[in-house]
């Protein structure tokens, strides 16, 4: 699906701003029916949960409203009127006026339908948007939703981020020509010195010709063809590498018989390569190792609405601590994030949202008595088809961003009980089928150990989540390293692929301080980074560090939790923790050798 742009045959109208907004409880039995009636307002892009100071708002299980007015452009007359909305979390139903115009399950992918005939250019119309939260064992992530005693619903999910709801992305009202281009498709390689570029456009309607050029930075035009699929051929190229995001253009144009221009569209592109090589992860040839966090979309009061200046402010951070990348955990981040990434060379592993896929982990939080995940009455059933589409949409979106490396399928699944490679082996295969051109991972939980793991050899990469030293072995730095080192050799010992750790850290608490090894000081969690560090830099398979987390962010109510995750290196409000400046030491190479460089031999 291509991100809305402005071109010389294109034209978008932004409906970002406050909305009306009310519950479902507080709603008409048809609130699309007429002008919501509330005295409250919503801002679009943002989550409702932290907006308000009524409980019975964020606290919410099930649908809420969302309203506005329209109005078409008249001078969009002859064009198709398109409304595109970035994401709903979780299920959307829109409305133009009384009239059911779209419907969408998947929280962070986007959507869009055609109003042509039911918004004619001049004309007004009342926008209004059915927001349904509510997660089941049929959506991704998965939850369950409970009827408690005073009548109300209550959800329980098994993903530790809050579920945030809303309308967290822009909403667009874009215009384009009745023939047009409806998607590009480009995979980039090299020969020598040359960047090669093949390209496939899919149109709709009677275009006579396409048209191809590539313009580099400087606008000047590198290569040309013609025709709806074909190779470019870019002589001296400038390669698209991790912390220099050089970005060609690709100017599609459908014209007609005569040569007159009937539609335009200009894709960004980087000209790089990514393999796997035995145990390397190459980008342009080149061994690369990832240093970066994973990360939220989550903010004060916005939850995980999007905004570019937390945006600017956070690639500022990771600049400033010396990452090279990071991890969409666990969801598809918002077109912006990755544009940005695109433009600043910041390496992105970009993940589903397929997160909670284990049961065992509730049993392990809770102590209920675990049950088999992969169940046809649990994930064994149409969660399989749910994920597909995910991963679909993930794609479809997703496969021309340069900084996108790597597809991650799944965070913490069940991958060591029966029914795993069941689950799995189609979801490979469709990812393969989907983008041959991208390496494949999965971060595996600490259930799934090299010994019992049932699906590590159908992924590329192994990525490993581990917690010694914080919920194992807690306050125990020395046991820690034992086991740690221990387990990580055994998966790249059984599997002999690249492995990274995809998650370590140790909740802290900003200004607790301590001589001892006392957990969720400032002290501990950069003691226990520097652990895991001396670990990886003794395991040659090792091509990757992403600390858990970024940031400190929210999470649902719990003894285990005070006021969310504290695991960031940075607090909710983006201030540095000790351990911040302990991992630009290392990731800026100040103590001496970044992480990943080889490590000098003895005598």
């Amino acid at each position: 699906m291509l991100s809305p742009r402005t071109s010389p045959t294109r034209d978008i109208v932004g409906l970002d701003g406050l909305w009306r907004f009310a519950l479902d409880t507080r709603a008409p039995a048809e609130p699309w029916s007429a002008r919501l009636d509330t005295p409250l307002e919503a801002p679009v892009p943002a989550s409702y949960n932290d907006l308000f100071v009524d409980p019975e708002i964020r606290d919410h299980v099930g649908v809420v409203w969302y309203q506005r007015e329209v109005r078409v452009p008249r001078g969009w007359a002859g064009q198709r009127v398109v409304l595109r909305f970035g994401s709903v979390t979780h299920a959307a139903r829109v409305y133009v006026d009384d009239r059911l115009v779209a419907e969408h399950t998947g929280g962070y992918t986007p959507f869009e339908t055609d109003l042509t005939d039911v918004a004619p250019p001049g004309t007004g119309f009342r926008l209004t948007v059915g927001v349904d939260n509510r997660l089941t064992n049929e959506t991704l992530p998965p939850g369950t939703v409970t009827t408690v005693p005073n009548g109300r619903q209550r959800q329980s999910y098994l993903h530790d981020f809050y579920n945030y709801a809303g309308i967290a992305r822009s909403v667009r009202l874009c215009s384009t020509p009745r023939t047009y281009i409806e998607d590009i498709t480009v995979v980039t390689g090299r020969e020598g010195t040359s960047g090669v570029v093949d390209y496939l456009v899919a149109t709709v309607g009677d275009a006579e010709k396409v048209r191809v050029r590539a313009v580099d930075e400087a606008g000047a035009t590198v290569a040309e063809a013609a025709g709806p699929d074909g190779s470019l051929h870019i002589e001296n190229v400038t390669l698209w590498r991790p912390g220099a995001g050089y970005l060609y253009e690709l100017v599609v144009e459908l014209v007609d018989s005569g040569g007159e221009l009937i539609d335009s569209y200009t894709h960004p592109f980087g000209v790089r390569t990514v393999e796997v090589r035995g145990t390397d992860f190459l980008i342009n040839g080149e061994p690369f190792y990832f240093t970066g966090f994973g990360k939220h979309e989550d903010t004060p009061v916005r939850g995980k609405g999007h905004d570019d200046a937390y945006l600017v402010h956070d690639f500022q951070l990771l600049d400033w601590t010396g990452a090279n990348s990071f991890r969409t955990s666990h969801y598809p981040y918002a077109e912006e994030v990755l544009d940005f990434a695109d433009r600043h060379g910041i390496v992105v592993i970009d993940e589903t949202a397929a997160v909670g896929l284990n049961l065992g982990v509730q049993g392990g939080l809770t102590g209920i008595p675990p049950t088999p995940t992969f169940a046809p009455e649990n994930f064994g059933g149409v969660m399989g088809d749910v994920h597909a589409q995910h991963l679909r949409e993930l794609i479809d979106r997703d496969k021309n961003h340069p900084s996108v490396v790597m597809w991650s399928l799944a965070n913490e699944p069940a991958s060591n009980e029966e029914g795993a490679r069941e689950y799995f082996e189609p979801l490979v295969a469709l990812a393969r089928k989907l983008d041959p051109t991208r390496p494949l991972t999965y971060s595996a939980v600490m259930f799934a150990t090299p010994q019992n793991d049932r699906i590590g050899d159908l992924f590329d990469v192994l990525s490993i989540n581990r917690y010694y030293g914080w919920y194992l072995f807690t306050g125990d730095l020395d046991t820690a390293e034992t086991y740690l080192e221990q387990d990580l050799r055994g998966w790249a010992e059984r599997f002999d692929k690249p492995v990274m750790m995809s998650e370590y850290g140790a909740d802290t608490q900003p200004g607790l301080h301590s001589v001892w090894d006392a957990p969720w000081s400032e002290e501990y969690q950069s003691d226990l980074l520097a652990m895991y560090h001396r670990v990886f830099d003794r395991i040659p398979q090792f091509v990757g560090e992403h600390v858990w987390n970024f940031a400190d962010f929210q999470t649902s109510a719990g003894i285990h939790r005070v006021d969310g995750n504290k695991k960031g290196v940075f607090t909710r409000e983006r201030r540095p923790k000790s351990a911040a400046f302990a991992l630009r030491r290392r990731w800026q190479g100040l103590d001496g050798r970044k992480p990943g460089a080889p490590v000098p031999r003895e005598g």
